[in-house]
């Protein structure tokens, strides 16, 4: 190589220079040095070589090129020639540099397809399709829950997101201070990850990417044994193809290194380890937890880099380890790089577009094509099947079904093995996969393939990879499944297929126990989750159909109703007395029940619920259609809560349009007006046959286009009576858009709450509009809006005078009003004869305002029973007037009450304080106390 040429020359040019007296040192040492139990070169052929040349040549022959560089080095540093001796290992090191990347480049750049059949040597270059990207900042809630949804998420970033959306180039970048020096990559399974690592590694190689490290090694934790200690050194050694590795070079330029942890969340030791077993010495030998947790938490090599990748399931423990890192999270294709994938992956256009087509018209494909994995599923299966014409409509609907055909493309491809041969090699590969599962395992060794009788080298190559470790760290070869969510769906299917005998597992328990499995994911085995999926899916009647038709493989629906009645027996919440609510509060169960996709299942499962309570998800597409297809067949549902939660929107509209192919298909069209992120929910609520009474959506970041559908809402569905949408930053122009619905004869909402709204007074005159009209609206809650005003409350009023009002409460708590608005109040008071209840707490509204309200309470005409004020600062007189009104209306509530006409504290200022989470000016969060009667007794309906 011309690298290795250039090297040797420099150390024959350096031997050229030498004095002779030097040349002749040089040589007399060589012939008494050894080299790693060498022999050294005969004295004889070291007294030929009188120039530097024929000793260059003697030293090459002798020794090699590499030992003969290394030699020299050391003769030079012998002989108190340091300069010289560092002049010959720095070319040395640039040497080894170039060869590095070249052996990274072969290492990394191809790769075979991850089946058999189907599966040709690819280039990274080739295949690889870039993913979205986003910083982000670490939050307590990641890592609770991996949600199936995952495998959907979609990554068309949006105008909010589009603004923290990064490339691989700039991770380790910064526009504010310092750059990072750990970076970690979060993507759920099936994401990206490896490949965009793989990708990482050759452009670094090629010197497209990080130019500023001199090194990038690979750590991949699935390859890495945690049985034995190894050092910092050893890890690079093993990353490194060749002997002359300069590992003290390498130790020594610690910031010109960048470590890859591939797949933490592999490793399945603990990352709390005691301080003082961690070593900053990069050559001392620990247990290989004790050296990664040294090297993540900056104790060893504190100058080197990081880029780790994990599921979002390991970061809470990682957090813990890390100092100054930067988070950013693989959110998988873009549209428009989910149709650049299908182009990469199709070996024409035509086809390529064909099948983009046919996936675009499917909700649930085109969902999943946004996730890496499964756009290479779904084009695994398309390429067979679509462009022979074949309809996938009823194998593609639910992910279980998509791996069902999935399956049947795989084993159709070894049409000449028997079929008992196949079913016989099916059973034992799911027997491995469940227990696997059980027992955290991914990798399995080459004795447990071969005594579990799967040495079937043509059938174990379409499932499994097989990963040869490289020399030194382990001995002989591991399996794993082509993706972990392959393994999940293996060990569903161990569950219901039939066997003769019911199979233990190597764990020793019996893993057929499908209520041993289900219990288990109810108390503590929450990844077990996809696995449960898959379980309940597999038993669909057109999955048991499929299987036997097209595999020829039986699936048992006999644990069907064991599988309904751990549905029906989950952890339920029960609402508050006189709500008489059974509420579901795990997402999970909408994805099961979706995953079976039968109508009678779901009512049956779902007749033992009243609601629906979820709490801080961020509901993905395929979580929305899950949800909505649930409510559809949802006989019995009443209530529907969510809180802190946010919907991902779609940015399409369908329209049913003809093609060419047989039958009809959805395509979808971008159009200016958006579909609101709650659309596909307000639809489900429209179809439902429940009569839905109360409908929550507290702090969960609605649209003003959410408002539109909800008063469609309202005007479609009588039966709904309570809209609570508290802590939402809408605005005017959404209340105006509610107000369209809330005037329709068909609406019969009683309880509309719009705290935290963002509202002023522009709003009021709808709101007034629509308490004069509606004959059903009796509470109305618009506490916690600032802007509302005097102004706001005066045009309330108007509405509030109406003979035809009905309204019985009115919140007005925290609107900066004064005592201007006591006048309006008194006058709508004294005509108005429905309202009960009016509540002005914290509010400044004065001795003179509050005097003047005394004095209409007093009137008889007044049907108030229940008033709400704000009692600090109040003068005597104001006191007196309040107790005097108390002696004449005694059962009069005015928010404080008088025992033998002594002042109390009020019941709502001994009640705690409630902390609201509030979006301040630009964008960032400010809190805000205020008092509990948001959800206290006063502020129950229930109670007046």
């Amino acid at each position: 190589m011309a690298g290795e040429n250039r090297a040797i020359g420099v150390l024959l040019q350096t031997l050229q220079d030498l004095a002779p007296e030097d040349f002749l040192q040089f040589k007399n040492k060589l012939s008494y040095i050894s080299y790693k139990e060498r022999r050294n070169i005969p004295k004889n052929s070291l007294k030929k070589a009188s120039h530097a040349y024929t000793l260059v040549n003697c030293m090459k022959e002798h020794y090699g090129e590499d030992i003969a560089m290394e030699i020299a080095t050391g003769v030079f540093e012998e002989m108190n020639q340091r300069d010289l001796a560092n002049k010959i290992q720095d070319e040395k090191v640039k040497e080894y540099k170039q060869k590095y990347r070249a052996h990274v480049i072969r290492e990394f750049l191809q790769y075979k397809e991850v089946n058999a059949c189907l599966g040709e040597n690819l280039t990274v270059s080739n295949r690889y399709t870039n993913l979205t990207i986003v910083t982000k900042a670490q939050t307590k809630r990641e890592g609770e829950q991996e949600t199936i949804d995952v495998s959907q998420r979609h990554a068309d970033t949006g105008n909010e997101q589009a603004n923290t959306a990064v490339t691989m180039a700039r991770l380790f970048q910064s526009d504010e201070g310092q750059a990072p020096q750990t970076v970690v990559l979060v993507g759920a399974a099936g994401m990206g990850k490896t490949m965009t690592m793989r990708k990482i590694m050759v452009e670094w190689a090629e010197g497209v990417l990080y130019a500023q490290f001199d090194y990038v090694f690979y750590l991949n934790c699935k390859e890495i044994s945690p049985t034995k200690e190894v050092s910092m050194a050893d890890l690079i050694s093993k990353c490194c193809p060749h002997r002359s590795t300069p590992i003290e070079k390498i130790l020594d330029s610690q910031k010109k290194v960048l470590f890859i942890i591939d797949g933490l969340d592999y490793l399945r030791f603990s990352l709390l380890q005691p301080e003082d077993d961690l070593s900053s010495d990069p050559r001392e030998e620990k247990p290989l937890e004790t050296t990664l947790i040294s090297l993540f938490k900056k104790i060893v090599l504190p100058e080197s880099s990081l880029l780790i990748t994990t599921r979002p399931t390991a970061l809470q423990n990682l957090g813990r380890c890390l100092k100054g890192e930067c988070y950013a999270e693989i959110l998988g294709f873009s549209a428009a790089a989910s149709e650049e994938y299908f182009h990469r992956f199709f070996d024409t256009d035509n086809k390529a577009d064909t099948a983009f087509r046919f996936v675009k018209g499917n909700k649930i494909l085109f969902t999943m094509c946004f996730v890496p994995i499964m756009s290479w599923t779904v084009c695994t299966i398309l390429e067979q099947e679509l462009y022979k014409k074949k309809n996938l409509t009823a194998s593609s609907k639910t992910t279980t079904r998509m791996y069902v055909f999935y399956l049947s493309r795989l084993l159709k491809c070894r049409a000449g093995d028997s079929k008992q041969e196949l079913q016989q090699f099916l059973r034992k590969l799911c027997c491995l996969a469940a227990d696997g599962m059980w027992m955290h395992k991914v990798l399995f060794e080459e004795k447990e393939i071969k005594e579990r009788g799967l040495d079937h080298p043509d059938l174990l190559s379409l499932f499994l990879n097989e990963n040869i470790l490289k020399k030194g760290m382990d001995h002989g070869n591991v399996y794993s499944f082509i993706h972990l969510h392959l393994q999940e769906f293996f060990a569903a299917m161990f569950y219901v297929l039939e066997d003769k005998e019911e199979t233990v597992g190597n764990s020793g328990t019996h893993v057929k126990d499908i209520k041993m499995l289900l219990e288990n994911y109810s108390k503590s085995r929450k990844d077990l989750m996809l696995t449960v999926s898959f379980l309940f899916g597999l038993v669909n009647g057109k999955s048991i159909e499929y299987m036997d038709q097209r595999i020829g493989c039986r699936l048992s629906p006999k644990f069907k109703e064991a599988m309904l009645r751990s549905v029906q027996t989950r952890p339920r919440g029960i609402s508050p007395p006189g709500e008489g609510t059974v509420k579901i509060k795990e997402l999970a169960i909408f994805h099961c029940l979706f995953e079976i996709y039968e109508e009678d299942f779901v009512k049956r499962a779902l007749n033992c619920f009243t609601g629906i309570d979820l709490h801080d998800v961020k509901l993905t597409r395929y979580d929305q259609m899950a949800l909505s297809f649930c409510i559809k067949q949802w006989n019995g549902l009443e209530s529907v809560t969510f809180k802190g939660c946010s919907f991902e929107q779609q940015v399409y509209k369908e329209e049913l349009v003809t093609g060419s192919a047989p039958g009809l298909y959805w395509e979808r069209q971008l159009v200016e007006e958006q579909q609101s992120p709650i659309s596909l929910l307000c639809q489900a609520l429209r179809n439902t046959s429940s009569e839905v009474k109360t409908l929550r959506l507290h702090w969960c970041g609605l649209t003003e286009g959410c408002c539109k559908d909800l008063a469609r809402l309202l005007a479609t569905h009588p039966s709904l009576d309570q809209l609570e949408l508290g802590d939402n930053k809408l605005g005017d122009s959404s209340v105006q858009l509610l107000c369209e619905g809330l005037r329709q004869p068909t609406c019969r909402l009683q309880a509309l709450q719009l705290w935290y709204f963002c509202l002023t007074s522009a709003c009021c005159e709808d709101l007034a509009t629509v308490l004069s009209t509606s004959q059903h609206l009796m509470e109305l809650d618009l506490s916690c809006n600032d802007e509302l005003r005097d102004a706001g409350v005066q045009l309330l009023c108007e509405g509030l005078q109406h003979p035809a009002c009905r309204l019985q409460t009115l919140r007005l708590g925290s609107c900066h009003l004064t005592g201007t608005c006591c006048a309006d109040l008194a006058a709508m008071l004294f005509v108005n004869q429905s309202l009960t209840c009016l509540d002005l707490s914290d509010n400044e509204l004065g001795g003179a305002g509050v005097q003047q309200l005394c004095q209409l309470l007093k009137h008889p005409a007044c049907r108030l029973q229940t008033v709400g004020l704000n009692p600090s600062g109040l003068n005597e007189e104001t006191q007196q007037e309040l107790a005097a009104l108390k002696r004449r209306k005694p059962n009069l509530k005015i928010g404080y009450f008088f025992e033998q006409d002594t002042l109390q504290p009020s019941p709502m200022a001994q009640l705690p304080s409630h902390q609201a989470v509030l979006l301040g000016r630009g964008g960032g969060r400010v809190r805000k106390m205020f008092p509990s009667f948001m959800g206290g007794p006063f502020y129950n309906r229930n109670n007046f």
